[in-house]
């Protein structure tokens, strides 16, 4: 709003009219699922309208001419009927984007959590690439990430095939072992669904932490399954969330204002917090809990922090990015990784002038659109797309105990278009059934034409009625992501309200 305020014009792309979208210059009412065709139709209008940086493809990009190529047919007719959206604004969106000096991406769950979510970013780094809006200050692809310190995290190597500091797993196993002074395996492992899939199988033993997946992950009921048939299950969490209350053990950890250490943002600025409070009853910060495991385990030696800060020393010398970052000179605000040697002042642009490949070209992947797993037939005519509310956060672990944001809404709720709505014979406020092929949960009928027709809406704060249940486990061949965004559903309505 603020960039608006000062001039920006701000373009939307959601299946759902969401606060964003009511205040944006251009609303693009997508159909779930098809967000491959509709990159690839403005990257069609830019090429043909001659709004691509030439100079910037040429000097600083490889794979443009086979872009050319595949993209041709993506004409804005033939996308408008995939994607449900009226060709003129599509080729109105991407003049504006193609035309402007500079113009930023900002994308979060609507595009990976899909079959195919790989793919829509590959297409919207396509986007950027081709003109221009890579490397320089109010450009580039940027994603908002699910959770806050996903980014910190995932840098402390908190996926299954990269140690700390993106450091492949197979090829940097050894410098960690030495390191470390222990074996360590050399394949990757493995991601959230696939450890649902193995638990009980090849996996005996889970311990989740800050992780809420009998409310967060699809096909509620497999997971659950997959839980109860493990031998053994810790969670460590600031609250007894659902999947702590399967759990044999639960350890009670600390909360961000109950301990020290940093957090990374989404724009790589690294942050300092400093302990407001001490944390209740037993609960301890989550480094004292690891490192008390691991000296119970017999591993005292390797785990000598006293404090936060020795973590964070130990994170310098193993993350290249984090080299030049002390606590000392976070006490003066954040600094952007990466950050080198102690007198670099961190990068707050990346690819300013190469992109961090063998040539320092950015790589264009030409990407084809592919429909979704699961969609709508006579059987289950509608798609159900999940997603948040703007009162309450992921699994309402934290914000239905929030009295304010509580009195604000407390109750799950499916949004239907009126259209839609007519034809079931449904009124606002009536308590309807959505069945999947996985099984059905009960809400009130919200009436609304913030939704597409053909689509339904429910968040996923709610455990009462919750669209995990409902959702599709197939899963992004590439990042293993499941489509939690798409599956095909049917309504029934059970009562008036």
């Amino acid at each position: 709003m603020k960039a608006k305020d000062k001039g920006a014009k701000i373009i939307v792309i959601d299946p759902r009219k969401t606060i964003t979208a009511k205040n944006s210059d251009i609303y693009l009412q997508i159909t779930p699922g098809t967000n491959v065709a509709l990159i690839n139709a403005m990257i069609h209008v830019i090429i043909k309208e001659g709004l691509m940086d030439e100079e910037f493809i040429k000097n600083r990009t490889e794979g443009f001419e086979k872009l050319k190529e595949i993209i041709e047919k993506y004409t804005p007719e033939y996308v408008s009927k995939i994607c449900g959206v009226d060709k003129e604004l599509i080729i109105e969106s991407a003049k504006i984007y193609g035309s402007a000096e500079r113009a930023s991406i900002i994308y979060c769950m609507g595009i990976t959590q899909f079959t195919h979510g790989v793919d829509a970013v590959k297409a919207l780094c396509n986007l950027a690439m081709i003109t221009g809006n890579i490397g320089k200050e109010g450009g580039g692809v940027n994603p908002l990430r699910g959770q806050n310190n996903v980014q910190g995290a995932c840098d402390m190597g908190a996926l299954p095939n990269v140690f700390p500091g993106y450091q492949k797993v197979e090829n940097s196993y050894r410098l960690f072992e030495e390191y470390w002074g222990t074996d360590l395996n050399s394949n990757p492992g493995l991601t959230i669904p696939e450890m649902i899939d193995e638990s009980g199988k090849n996996i005996k033993f889970l311990y989740i932490m800050g992780e809420n997946p009998m409310v967060s992950d699809p096909d509620v009921k497999h997971v659950e399954k997959a839980l109860k048939s493990l031998d053994f299950l810790v969670v460590q969490d600031i609250f007894l969330t659902e999947t702590a209350e399967l759990a044999d053990i639960v350890l009670p950890a600390a909360c961000w204002a109950e301990k020290d250490g940093t957090f990374t943002n989404t724009e790589r600025r690294v942050q300092l917090i400093r302990k407001a409070v001490n944390p209740p009853g037993e609960a301890l910060e989550d480094w004292i809990i690891i490192k008390k495991l691991a000296e119970k385990l017999g591993y005292k030696d390797k785990f000598s922090y006293n404090r936060a800060d020795d973590i964070f020393n130990e994170i310098r010398k193993i993350v290249p990015q984090y080299r030049g970052i002390t606590y000392k000179r976070l006490k003066t605000g954040g600094i952007h990784w990466p950050c080198l040697n102690e007198n670099d002042v961190g990068t707050k642009i990346l690819h300013r002038e190469r992109f961090s490949t063998d040539n320092g070209k950015g790589k264009i992947f030409p990407v084809e659109y592919r429909e979704a797993a699961e969609l709508p037939d006579k059987d289950y005519p509608f798609i159900l797309t999940t997603g948040r509310i703007i009162f309450h956060y992921h699994t309402g672990t934290m914000t239905r105990r929030c009295k304010n944001l509580v009195d604000e809404i407390n109750e799950p709720f499916i949004e239907i278009n009126p259209d839609d709505a007519k034809s079931l014979k449904i009124r606002d406020g009536d308590i309807v059934k959505v069945i999947s092929r996985r099984g059905e949960i009960i809400a009130k009928a919200k009436i609304t034409e913030d939704i597409k027709r053909g689509v339904i809406f429910m968040p996923f704060h709610f455990v009462e009625a919750n669209p995990n249940v409902l959702t599709n486990t197939a899963l992004d061949e590439m990042c293993k992501i499941p489509e939690l965004k798409v599956c095909a559903v049917k309504i029934e309505r059970i009562n008036r309200f």
